[in-house]
């Protein structure tokens, strides 16, 4: 398989202004329009959404996404919400009218801890129900720590599963659930590649308050230059290597990025570099991003 199919669009910044490396905003409805272009150009088969990422699914349906596999997110469930049917139906339907589409590749919980609350099992019923009608091919959570799997799989069988995955975040890899998940069926999607372009930033642009891991950042730029390699190779050339990742969801402000992104896709399935052991962390304030704000 050609490496630039294994990459599926991200598309959080068609509806948002997001990542930490985002110096130009929101992308343009003419830019996402022509990333979409090029990456079906290349290969790519996948986009990847959520009802959460502003206005991305309804600028997605304006485009024309009839021919990709679509994947989308449900959003917590709203407090005080009895007929946790009905929510899920209506907001899957509500997801089809914006993306124009009869129905969705993957069908996401963006908070799967709601299935270990008191309405899991009727949320669960729900999302099969949406898959046995035909509204999604596959069903499943989207989490931000492999940790999460442990309680969620003891109930539920998630056929589709997104998790963080980097040369820096390599638990989905050391705590086993890579290759537990291929055994189980389950489709392995993994995101923040670039650890929301983190990785792709030279020292002096890289925000102050991500100082206190120097060492870190030290260690990966001696490498890069000791390997003669970009940072975008690498960051591929990791996440690509496992074969059990059946796509990696790579967002880009730019169809330049783009670009840059599937030729460094195909020349990372050359490269077969050894990243450095050392450049692993579980420190939580460096790879989750949600705790950004406060690291």
């Amino acid at each position: 398989m050609d490496a630039a199919r294994r990459l599926a669009l991200g598309t959080v910044q068609f509806g948002l202004a997001y990542g930490v490396a985002n110096r130009a905003g929101q992308v343009s409805a003419e830019d996402s329009a022509r990333i979409v272009e090029l990456a079906g150009e290349a290969g790519v088969d996948t986009l990847d959404t959520a009802i959460a990422y502003g206005e991305s699914e309804e600028r997605l349906g304006k485009i024309g996404v009839d021919r990709w596999r679509v994947i989308t997110k449900l959003p917590a469930i709203p407090e005080g919400e009895t007929d946790v049917a009905a929510w899920v139906r209506r907001s899957i339907l509500d997801s089809l009218d914006r993306l124009h589409l009869p129905r969705v590749y993957g069908l996401l919980l963006h908070r799967p801890a709601d299935l270990l609350g008191s309405h899991g099992s009727a949320l669960y019923d729900a999302l099969r129900s949406a898959r046995d009608d035909g509204l999604a091919e596959r069903i499943g959570v989207s989490i931000y720590d492999p940790a999460d799997l442990d309680a969620i799989t003891a109930r539920f069988t998630p056929e589709l599963v997104q998790a963080p995955f980097n040369v820096v975040d390599r638990r989905l890899a050391t705590s086993g659930w890579l290759g537990r998940l291929r055994d189980a069926g389950s489709e392995v999607h993994v995101r923040s590649a670039f650890l929301q372009g983190l990785l792709l930033m030279g020292p002096a642009d890289r925000p102050a308050r991500f100082s206190r891991w120097s060492g870190l950042w030290a260690t990966w730029h001696e490498w890069l230059a000791e390997t003669g390699t970009s940072a975008v190779v690498a960051c591929l050339g990791f996440v690509l290597s496992h074969r059990e990742v059946e796509r990696a969801v790579v967002g880009v402000d730019h169809p330049s990025q783009l670009l840059e992104i599937v030729a460094a896709a195909r020349q990372a399935s050359l490269a077969g570099l050894a990243v450095p052991i050392g450049l692993s962390s579980e420190d939580t304030d460096l790879i989750n991003p949600s705790r950004w704000s406060t690291a």
